[in-house]
Parts: structure tokens; C-alpha cells; sequence
């Protein structure tokens, strides 16, 4: 095929496309992660605080929520001048940029608690975006040509990653912050950067064009009353879990890790169920339209429990516990590094550049594998890995060894053993869903996956403090375990089935 006819062919169109909005997609995580730890922990903040901030990316962890709103709501103007994923994706690049300049706007020494309201925000609408984005990635292509699509799209990811990481803590020491000598001037052209950085994301959403599929002819089958109102109760329902959540009572960060662990969890528990609760009221009391509540909760949850029957709970607990040793370990990644004397510049180069390398060596790695071992097999060898790879870190902190070498190695073997992990986990989750509930399904999943790691990790500062670095590093290589076991009694039964 001629070279002109492979670059301008709508498969290869179809690839940078996805490429960018991966990108768009990759950049918020991380300034709402490790690269504000780094802020916050230059700025003063303790590590106890600097982790808790871990939880403004809870967004992306219970997106499965609003992911029906997405599904069912037009938005005036947006989805009748773009379409359908096109219009939400905007709305939702408008929101990030937007959060984002809100937090460059914000010294967290003197408001701490505003950081922490603009970086949920962030979460909020970086959480929408990856929505849109996975929805349109799915639609756009055909199931040859997925594959390589979702290969762009992680490539795109991680770069994303790489720059807001890597990026935003070259650009915050070269405007002159360090750990010695904090500057919020620094920081605050850093996020800049970063808001510019994000129209890549806007500009790829107004050249591309709406995914080629039959609609469903449910989609917007409603009144615009009907819409209103879902939407509204949707708003209701959240209010209900953010008073019913403040209003119990505080786990503090003191006396037992466990504790307020499970207290947390138990506060986390009772707000969702509220909300959920009053979402259900309202449908009974006629003020949402009931089959409109149906289609966007109750049947994209019981198709995938009538597929599975009695495995569909083994599975949620496969997924919301596998990258838990990972997870609650990189919450404090960043804190160890920076503690251990290295600096922003070394951290970056090692951790995101290099590491980055690794990961998408690790993720090509994991996808040859799966292709001859099988999922499942390559999913217990990821789960392995991921434990044994934090065992280097404890040794790390205990030999006093702050050498780049010892730092790259400690890197390199983390991140293949993530990369391999993530590939084929992510390969296994897409195996699980139903092409008649793509969006909300593929987001129920991926939600779980981090809910339960981010909430335990929220608490990861205060046992680095309790215990100190090896302790805590060797304790999540422990929590892989009950993993591994689960891996093994379940595989034969979990290998990935045909997608309907």
C-alpha cells in the first residue's frame, strides 16, 4: 500500500486521534497526585494531609455514577452542534482547564482547604472526560481495529502523564522552587503550563467527527422535562451524600491505622448509600422517570450479574483488589523519594521519564504474554510482580542508598512489573464488557478497580509516619497476597469470554 494511502487512511486518523485524547486524558491525574504531593509537601504540608489529598481523585472511582448522565443527557447547544460524545468531551476539557487554573490561583500555606475544593473539582471533571473518552474510543472503531486503537490511546495516556509529571516539576524548580527554598509563583506557572498544555485535548476534540454507529433509539428518547428533572435529582442525590458524609463522625489521623480505615470506609459507605437511597425515592415518588432510572443503573449492572451469576462477586473483588499493593504504595512515592535527598530534577528524569519508558515496555510486554500464556496466567504473574517490586523500595529506604543507579534500578523493576500488570488487567476488564452497556459498565469497573486502594491509601502518610518508609513498603507487598490466592482459585473460570 502506498505510504500516502496508509497516512491519510481513517484507521490511521482514527490512531492520532486517539493518541491526542489519551494525552488530554493522562495530563490531569498527576496534578491531583503525585506532582501536588510535591507542592503540598514543599509548601509545609504534613504527610498525614499532603496523602489525604489521594482522595480528590476519588472522581475517578465512582464516575460509574454520573457515567449514565453522560449516556442520557443532552446538553443545550454542545449536542446538537457536536453530537453526542463530542459535545460532553468540550464541556469536560473546559471544566479541567478551568479547575486547573483554579488551583494555580491557590497558595496552599494560606488556603489549603481551597486547594483541596479545586483539586475534586479536577478530579471531577478529569473523571468526566476519561467517561467521554473511553465511550468514544469503543464507538469509533471497528473490533479489528481496537487493538491498535487502544494502544494509541495508552501511548497517548502515559505521555500525557509524563509531562504533567516529569514536566510540572522541571517547569516548578526552573521557575525557582525547591525543597529548601519553597516559591508559590513557581508552582502557579507550572499549572499554567499545564491548563495550555490541555487544549491539545480541546483542539483534537473539534477536528474529530462523531463516532459512525447506529444510535440506540432510546438515547434521547425523552422529553426535555424527563432530562431536567434526572438531572436534577442527580444533583440532589449528591448533596445528600456530601451532608450525610460530613456530618458523621471524623476519622482523624490518630490511633489506629485500621480503625480509621475502616471507619472511613464505613462514613464512605453510609454517604453512597444515601445518595442512592434518595435517587430511588424520587423515582418512586414520580419525580424521575422510572424506566429512564432502569436503563441507566439497573440494567447495566444485572446483565453483567446474568452473565456471571455467583463469579460476578468473586470478579468485583479481583478488580477492586488487584492494583491495591501499587496503588497504596504510589501515594507516597513521591514523599520517599523527595525524603531519601533526591531531588525534583533527578526524580523526575528517573521516576517519570525513565519510568514511563518502562511502563510501555512493561504494557507491550504484558500484551505478548497474555497473546501466549492467557490472561489470567499473565494476571498472576502482574500480581507477583507488583508485590515483590515493592520489596526493592524497603530495602531502598533501610540501605540509606540514594544513588540515581540505586533509584533506576528500584524504577525500572517497578515499573515493567506495572506496565506487564496493567496490560493485561485492562485487557481482561474490556473481555468483561457488554457492548449494549459500554459506557457505564466499562466505567463501573474501572471505578472499582481504585476505589478501595485510594481510600486505604489515604491513610498511607499517617502509617509512613507511624511506622517509617520499610515497614510501610513491606506491608503493601503483603497486601498483594490474598491476591495471588484469589488469582489461582478463579482462573480456570475468568479467562476472557467473546464481548457481546
Amino acid at each position: 500500500m502506498p505510504l500516502r494511502a496508509i497516512f491519510y487512511s481513517p484507521v490511521t486518523a482514527k490512531v492520532l486521534s486517539l493518541f491526542f485524547l489519551g494525552f488530554a486524558a493522562g495530563i490531569p491525574i498527576l496534578l491531583i497526585f503525585s506532582t501536588l504531593s510535591l507542592w503540598l509537601n514543599e509548601a509545609g504540608v504534613s504527610k498525614s494531609e499532603v496523602t489525604y489529598f489521594s482522595w480528590a481523585a476519588l472522581g475517578y472511582s465512582f464516575k460509574f455514577i454520573w457515567a449514565p448522565i453522560v449516556d442520557k443527557l443532552p446538553l443545550p447547544i454542545l449536542t446538537k452542534t457536536f453530537g453526542r460524545r463530542r459535545g460532553w468531551l468540550l464541556l469536560s476539557q473546559t471544566a479541567v482547564v478551568s479547575s486547573i487554573l483554579l488551583m494555580s490561583s491557590i497558595d496552599p500555606v494560606s488556603g489549603l482547604s481551597a486547594m483541596a475544593f479545586a483539586a475534586v473539582l479536577l478530579g471531577f471533571s478529569s473523571a468526566t472526560q476519561d467517561i467521554v473518552v473511553d465511550s468514544y474510543r469503543i464507538e469509533c472503531a471497528t473490533e479489528e481495529e481496537q487493538r491498535i486503537i487502544a494502544s494509541s490511546y495508552i501511548s497517548g495516556y502515559r505521555i500525557g502523564m509524563l509531562v504533567a509529571g516529569a514536566g510540572g516539576l522541571f517547569l516548578a524548580e526552573y521557575f525557582g522552587s525547591t525543597s529548601s527554598e519553597y516559591l508559590y509563583p513557581a508552582w502557579q506557572k507550572a499549572y499554567w503550563a499545564m491548563a495550555v498544555i490541555m487544549l491539545i485535548g480541546m483542539i483534537t476534540t473539534l477536528c474529530v467527527s462523531e463516532p459512525d454507529i447506529i444510535e440506540d433509539d432510546n438515547v434521547y428518547a425523552y422529553s426535555t422535562a424527563d432530562y431536567v428533572r434526572f438531572f436534577l435529582v442527580f444533583l440532589l442525590s449528591i448533596v445528600v451524600l456530601v451532608v450525610v458524609y460530613r456530618t458523621f463522625p471524623f476519622a482523624g489521623n490518630s490511633g489506629s491505622t485500621l480503625i480509621n480505615s475502616l471507619i472511613g470506609f464505613l462514613k464512605l459507605s453510609l454517604s453512597i448509600s444515601a445518595g442512592v437511597a434518595t435517587s430511588f425515592i424520587c423515582s418512586n415518588l414520580g419525580i424521575t422517570n422510572k424506566n429512564m432510572v432502569k436503563e441507566s443503573y439497573l440494567d447495566p449492572i444485572g446483565d453483567f450479574f446474568f452473565r456471571y451469576g455467583k463469579l460476578a462477586i468473586w470478579i468485583l473483588i479481583l478488580i477492586g483488589f488487584y492494583r491495591v499493593s501499587d496503588i497504596v504504595m504510589g501515594i507516597v512515592a513521591n514523599l520517599f523519594y523527595q525524603d531519601m535527598g533526591y531531588t525534583k530534577t533527578e526524580i523526575a528524569s528517573v521516576t517519570k521519564i525513565f519510568g514511563v519508558l518502562m511502563t510501555i515496555t512493561g504494557t507491550f510486554a504484558g500484551g505478548f504474554i497474555a497473546l501466549k500464556i492467557g490472561t489470567m496466567r499473565t494476571l498472576l504473574i502482574g500480581a507477583v510482580l507488583a508485590s515483590l517490586s515493592n520489596l526493592v523500595f524497603s530495602w531502598l529506604s533501610l540501605s540509606g542508598n540514594n544513588t540515581i543507579e540505586a533509584l533506576t534500578m528500584a524504577i525500572a523493576i517497578d515499573n515493567l512489573s506495572a506496565g506487564l500488570a496493567v496490560s493485561a488487567f485492562v485487557a481482561w476488564l474490556s473481555s468483561l464488557t457488554s457492548i449494549s452497556f459500554t459506557a457505564t459498565q466499562y466505567a463501573i469497573f474501572s471505578s472499582v478497580m481504585t476505589l478501595f486502594p485510594k481510600i486505604f491509601g489515604g491513610y498511607s502518610g499517617s502509617m509512613v509516619e507511624f511506622a517509617g518508609y520499610s515497614q510501610f513498603f513491606i506491608f503493601t507487598a503483603l497486601l498483594g497476597i490474598p491476591i495471588i490466592i484469589l488469582i489461582l482459585a478463579l482462573s480456570r473460570w475468568l479467562e476472557p469470554e467473546p464481548r457481546h
